[in-house]
């Protein structure tokens, strides 16, 4: 009688013994593996916003598949003037700042912010409506200049002091000055802002004001689709990839004025603008986007991560899908991180 209770009590203990252990394993994730959870916080230019939603979420599943992260983003789009200045004047952290004008990273960033970026997209301005918009059936591209000065037409762009969509919307309309040799920029901007030229250069005070009620400023150009979307009003000033992705009708404006043709950079190097926001002057050229990753990213190691991921063949198919044309290679400038230079050329 003795030996099988021995047996039995020694078993009962093996039983305990991995039932202990089997709970350990359940209800202590630390011990198995957890998966861990990380935030990028990225400032970015709002004509980004489709192509990064979805770049975001291939990522968070690549990352969650192969590294065990779970990577949430915490995007702040605006006007990619006002992406930089809040990092430079407001000391606000993030882990990427991706602007639509690069040259905002080497004036406004370099070298106290971060010592590299890269060039990596491109865009071209278009005119933007709906069938709703006056004049719909009669806009094109010889007579839009004509058809927004019509009494009742309303049209939009962006605050130049925040925005490059907004800044070059302006340029645009100085150089349709010298190609169709008539007073576009007066009649269109003069005669209805605070925005004013010296010739071919231009200059936008700190504090935009509107004269009556023909135009419509915003903070940043997605800010007026809504309105062109609802009818409230006929036109903007918009990139193409963004005209694309929102569906709607637009006129494409000659490569001498649309900042999208680069065999044209000579031409749009005529017009000039000086920003009363910053002080700077900007010279118009081809439209090229622009990124880079903070010197004191909460996340640099992540972060680096996206971006080769950004620049690699999963970032150019979103873009491309997109309707904005990825450059091939992209060139990136600066102390260019190892993680990404097999994906660019690196320039000095």
């Amino acid at each position: 009688m003795v030996v099988p209770v021995k047996l039995g009590a020694f078993f009962l203990l093996i039983l305990l013994g991995l039932s202990v252990v089997s709970v350990g394993c359940i209800g202590s994730p630390s011990q198995k593996g957890a998966m861990k959870e990380e935030t990028l916080i990225i400032f970015h230019a709002g004509s980004l916003s489709v192509p990064l939603q979805q770049l975001e979420k291939e990522f968070s599943s690549y990352t969650e598949k192969n590294l065990g992260i779970r990577v949430a983003f915490r995007d702040e789009a605006s006007g990619s003037v006002k992406a930089c200045r809040k990092v430079t004047d407001l000391g606000k952290k993030a882990d990427i700042v991706a602007t639509a004008d690069y040259t905002l990273i080497p004036q406004l960033l370099v070298p106290n912010y971060t010592d590299f970026y890269v060039l990596f997209a491109t865009n071209e301005i278009v005119i933007a409506f709906t069938d709703k918009s006056k004049y719909a059936d009669e806009i094109n591209p010889t007579n839009w200049y004509e058809i927004l000065a019509k009494p009742g037409v309303t049209f939009g762009f962006s605050d130049p002091n925040q925005d490059p969509c907004g800044y070059r919307s302006v340029m645009v309309m100085k150089l349709a000055d010298l190609y169709y040799g008539k007073p576009v920029f007066e009649t269109l901007v003069e005669k209805n802002t605070n925005i004013y030229a010296n010739g071919t250069h231009i200059y936008a005070p700190r504090e935009i004001e509107i004269k009556g009620d023909k135009v419509v400023i915003r903070p940043k150009e997605t800010d007026l689709t809504g309105l062109v979307e609802s009818g409230s009003l006929d036109y903007f000033f918009i990139y193409k990839s963004v005209a694309e992705q929102h569906h709607l009708r637009y006129i494409t404006l000659p490569d001498e004025i649309n900042l999208g043709d680069f065999g044209k950079a000579d031409y749009y190097a005529r017009v000039s603008i000086t920003l009363g926001s910053t002080g700077k002057t900007v010279r118009a050229k081809p439209i090229v986007y622009g990124v880079t990753v903070l010197k004191d990213a909460p996340h640099r190691d992540l972060a680096l991560k996206f971006l080769k991921f950004w620049l690699g063949k999963e970032g150019k198919e979103v873009f491309e899908e997109n309707h904005q044309d990825f450059l091939n290679p992209p060139v990136a400038f600066g102390n260019v991180p190892e993680e990404i230079k097999p994906l660019v050329k690196v320039k000095e």
